[in-house]
C-alpha cells in the first residue's frame, strides 16, 4: 500500500519536476508507463493482498484457498478484510471501465472525424500520404488506427516550405509507426477514472510531451532538424482535433531547443538508470505479492 500511496503521489510529482526526461524522452516514457502500471498494480494487488491475507501465506495461495473456501460455502472474513476486497475490486472495475469507454469513444470519433476528412479533403498530388484539407488555419496532423489519415491543411501548407512539410510528414509517420495513441490511451483514461490524484494529471501531460519529442527524435533521423523546428514553431497556433496527434501539439520551446542542440541527450548511463528503475517497478509489486508472509 505504501508503493501504491508513492506512486500516485510523490514520485509522478518528482518525475514531472525532473527535468532529465526531456533529454531521454523515449526512456523517460518507459519510466511513466511504469509508475502507472506499478501503481495500478500496487493498489489493487495490496488491497487484495490484505483482503485474504488469513487464507494464506501468498497471494496465489490465498486466492486458491478463497476459490475452494467459496464453492464450499465457508468463505468466512472479518468485515475489514471483505472492505479491502470490495475496495480494490471497485478500483479495477472503474479503471476497466474507463480504459475500455475511452478506448470506444475515441475509435468513433477517430471513425467519424476519418469519415469527414475523406469528404472535405483530396490527396495532395506531389507529397504522397497527406490528405490536404481547405482550410486557412494552419494544422498538421494525423489519425492513428488500422485506416490511418495524415492531414495537412492549405494554411500549414501556405505556411511551410518543402523541407518543412516533408520534415512534418515524418514526424506523423513516426506517431502512426509506433502507435503512440495506444500510449497515451491508459494514461488519458487513468485522469478520467482518478480525476482526484494530481499524479495521474501529471502523468497524462508529462506523456502527451514525451511522445512528441520521441516522433521528432525519429523523424529528424538522416535529415537536418532545423526545418522541423521552425515548422513545429510556425504551427504552434493549430488546434489539434479530437483524438488526432498533431506535429505542434505540446511543449513547443523545449521541443525546438532540442531539435536546436540547445538542450543535449542525457548520457547512456541516464538512460539505463531509467530502464532499469522501470523494470524495477513492474517487478516489485508483483514480486511482493508472490512472496511468503502475505499481509
Amino acid at each position: 500500500m505504501i508503493l501504491a500511496v508513492l506512486l500516485v503521489g510523490p514520485v509522478p510529482a518528482m518525475l514531472a519536476r525532473a527535468g532529465w526526461p526531456v533529454r531521454a524522452p523515449r526512456a523517460g516514457l518507459v519510466l511513466w508507463q511504469a509508475v502507472g502500471l506499478a501503481g495500478g498494480l500496487s493498489a489493487v494487488g495490496a488491497g487484495v493482498a490484505y483482503g485474504l491475507a488469513p487464507l494464506g501465506s501468498t497471494l496465489p495461495a490465498a486466492v486458491a484457498g478463497a476459490g475452494r473456501l467459496l464453492t464450499s460455502g465457508s468463505l468466512v472474513l472479518p468485515v475489514h478484510r471483505w472492505l479491502a476486497l470490495v475496495a480494490a475490486g471497485a478500483l479495477a472495475g472503474r479503471l476497466l471501465v474507463t480504459l475500455v469507454g475511452s478506448a470506444l469513444r475515441t475509435w468513433r470519433m477517430r471513425r467519424r472525424h476519418r469519415h469527414l476528412v475523406d469528404l472535405l479533403s483530396q490527396p495532395m498530388p506531389d507529397l504522397a500520404g497527406i490528405r490536404l484539407l481547405d482550410s486557412p488555419a494552419a494544422v498538421a496532423y494525423c489519425l492513428p488506427g488500422r485506416r490511418s489519415r495524415v492531414v495537412f491543411s492549405a494554411g500549414a501548407v501556405a505556411a511551410l516550405d518543402r523541407a518543412e512539410l516533408s520534415a512534418v510528414l515524418a514526424h506523423e509517420r513516426a506517431h502512426l509507426a509506433e502507435r503512440h495513441d495506444l500510449v497515451l490511451l491508459p494514461f488519458a483514461a487513468s485522469a478520467a477514472a482518478l480525476p482526484w490524484f494530481p499524479g495521474v494529471r501529471r502523468a497524462r501531460i508529462a506523456v502527451a510531451g514525451l511522445v512528441e519529442m520521441v516522433a521528432d527524435d525519429r523523424a529528424r533521423l538522416g535529415r537536418d532538424p532545423r526545418p522541423l523546428a521552425s515548422a513545429i514553431a510556425r504551427l504552434a497556433g493549430g488546434g489539434v482535433p479530437g483524438g488526432a496527434l498533431a506535429v505542434a501539439a505540446s511543449v513547443t520551446v523545449q521541443r525546438v531547443d532540442r531539435l536546436l542542440g540547445a538542450t543535449p541527450p542525457a548520457s547512456v548511463v541516464v538512460r539505463l538508470a531509467a530502464y532499469v528503475a522501470a523494470a524495477l517497478l513492474v517487478a516489485g509489486p508483483t514480486a511482493v505479492l508472490l512472496t511468503p508472509a502475505l499481509g
